[in-house]
């Protein structure tokens, strides 16, 4: 079950806030009665007119895409930058990305038009791994790690429990690549960490995302996830304590 108006989003008929007055306004009716409360929740067996004609229900999309660098993680741009539905053709539902990727970071980003599996997937308290690989100025030692496993302090908020592993270093550059596994999603989160640590982010990807990571896409290149892996996220998120 979900709200009326976010359906209404959903289908195309308008915004959010629109669809909202409509129904304050007594334009929309759910099996033939008129709904003039926000409160209202229905479901996909549900018959929704707006003005006496039923509204087009899309069906759920979930997409999995390769995010190249400089491209925006928004369906659109007030500054005419690219985003990241400019790469998905084909798909004529409604979607958005769940989360986003910084401007200059690449990799796993996942789109839907299912509010409800974006929702479990974005909510911390879900817990569902994120695997970053950063390159950083610096060779951060061992007790560094740790620290990032700890958790830091960015924001005046503690970071939670994280894995943290070096995979790489060039001695001669000062530069190593680093392995970071967090599950929360904070503004600049991964960059700050690394900041916080004394080894700033030079370049950031973003892996895996639950168990799913990028298989053979290629920047800019996207599929549709299966049945299986939508499910197997859902469950992985709603197990979650």
């Amino acid at each position: 079950m979900e709200r009326l108006q976010k359906v209404m989003a959903h289908a195309g008929v308008d915004s959010r806030r629109k669809c909202e007055q409509l129904i304050l306004e007594g334009r929309v009716s759910v099996n033939g009665e008129v709904i003039r409360e926000l409160g209202a929740k229905v479901s996909a067996k549900d018959r929704i007119e707006v003005d006496g004609v039923p509204i087009y229900k899309e069906e759920p999309r979930y997409i999995l895409f390769y995010k190249p660098k400089q491209v925006i993680s928004a369906v659109s741009d007030d500054k005419n930058r690219a985003v990241v539905l400019d790469y998905i053709e084909g798909i004529t539902e409604r979607i958005y990305p769940i989360g986003r990727l910084d401007y200059d970071t690449t990799g796993l980003l996942l789109l839907t038009n299912d509010g409800t599996f974006a929702n479990y997937l974005m909510h911390p308290k879900h817990q569902i791994d994120k695997v970053y690989i950063a390159k950083v100025k610096g060779i951060p030692e061992l007790k560094t790690l740790r620290r990032l496993e700890r958790g830091v302090v960015i924001d005046g908020k503690k970071t939670s429990k994280a894995r943290a592993k070096l995979i790489s270093y060039n001695q001669d550059n000062e530069t190593a690549i680093v392995e970071l596994t967090i599950h929360e999603g904070w503004n600049h989160q991964v960059k700050k960490m690394f900041e916080a640590v004394g080894h700033p982010v030079m370049k950031l990807k973003r892996e895996r995302y639950g168990f799913i990571d990028l298989g053979k896409l290629k920047a800019g290149e996207w599929r549709e996830l299966t049945a299986f892996e939508v499910d197997k996220l859902t469950k992985m998120a709603t197990s979650k304590k």
